[in-house]
């Protein structure tokens, strides 16, 4: 039973056409957190009753990558082949008798679904459901950018590029782990004041500017910033967030999906000198095992994931919610 979910533009993506492996007709939604029905044979890590987060990134604990410490990304991930089918190839989904199709095995758009046991995530009974659904994509994937991924130094700067849910996230995260300044980039200026609000020091719009963005981190941070983030998912952006970083020990991290079949076009000399351009996928936590720690730094109020939640509707208004979205609040 899904209790709640968050809308995340990953979702859009789909909807855009921009993302791969999807068969229509489909029942979106993987950021949600729920309740325990009813289990199948075999199923040992969860009984009913059990407060979990499906997992829109699984870990099967069998594959090459999760047998490696250092990797979080299961090859049975959707990434790899279509998640349209559950792992036995059926789809437990049907409307006046037609099947619909499931998306990332977890589909959490829906009051009821059936999810693969590497997919979901038993956590702490005292949690609540309506504030963590979001660990189960957008926050555990900016704050583990920061603090897996590119590793943040206390005392760093850095610069997130796009503000919404994830790059908040990544603010958060690069508070955390000490960045002493964290420059916030968008177009929209209305994020500015949540961005202040959860550790950015500065915040720039590049529409009020007529230099490339990436020039003008360079001339606010002498050399470029020590850690820069792309959250947005646009090929010019993860170029600039790239080449607005330090030219040997600058690290750059992709958070952000491109559309299906997009390229980047890039000066070598801009890795040649030494910045390390990395990707991120769901934050670098190996799922099953980390994200139930994460809901317990929740708990502990560690940090405060509840500012980014900034409306609640009930399902039938999914629309509504994407229409948000869309409009940039």
């Amino acid at each position: 039973q899904i209790v709640a979910t968050g809308i995340c533009h990953t979702d859009e993506h789909v909807l855009e056409g921009n993302f791969p492996n999807i068969d229509f007709p489909v029942i979106l939604g993987h950021e949600g957190a729920g309740i325990v029905e009813s289990i199948g044979e075999g199923v040992t890590s969860v009984k009913p009753g059990d407060k979990v987060i499906p997992l829109c990134l699984p870990q099967c604990g069998e594959c090459s990558f999760c047998l490696n410490p250092e990797s979080n990304y299961c090859l049975k991930c959707h990434l790899s082949e279509s998640q349209s089918l559950l792992p036995d190839k059926t789809s437990r989904f049907t409307c006046r008798g037609k099947q619909v199709h499931h998306f990332m095995w977890v589909s959490t758009f829906a009051e009821y679904t059936v999810i693969p046991e590497c997919a979901v995530a038993k956590i702490d009974a005292a949690a609540p459901l309506d504030k963590v659904c979001l660990l189960g994509c957008g926050f555990s994937t900016g704050y583990g950018a920061a603090i897996n991924t590119a590793q943040v130094k206390p005392g760093s700067t850095c610069a997130v590029f796009g503000v919404g849910g994830v790059g908040l996230s990544a603010v958060m995260g690069c508070k955390v782990a000490g960045a002493s300044r964290i420059i916030a980039v968008d177009i929209n200026s209305d994020k500015f004041a949540k961005a202040k609000e959860l550790g950015a020091t500065d915040c720039i719009n590049p529409r009020d500017f007529k230099k490339p963005i990436q020039e003008v981190l360079t001339e606010m941070t002498g050399h470029g910033v020590d850690y820069s983030f792309e959250a947005i998912g646009h090929a010019e952006t993860m170029a600039a967030a790239l080449a607005s970083c330090n030219m040997n020990t600058g690290v750059c991290v992709m958070i952000g999906v491109a559309p299906s079949g997009s390229l980047i076009s890039i000066d070598p000399m801009l890795l040649l000198t030494g910045r390390t351009w990395k990707g991120s996928v769901l934050g670098g936590w190996k799922t099953r095992d980390c994200i139930p720690k994460l809901v317990s730094s929740y708990l502990e109020k560690k940090f405060n994931s509840d500012l980014l939640i900034t409306h609640t509707l009930p399902i039938a208004k999914v629309n509504e919610g994407f229409e948000l979205l869309r409009a940039g609040k």
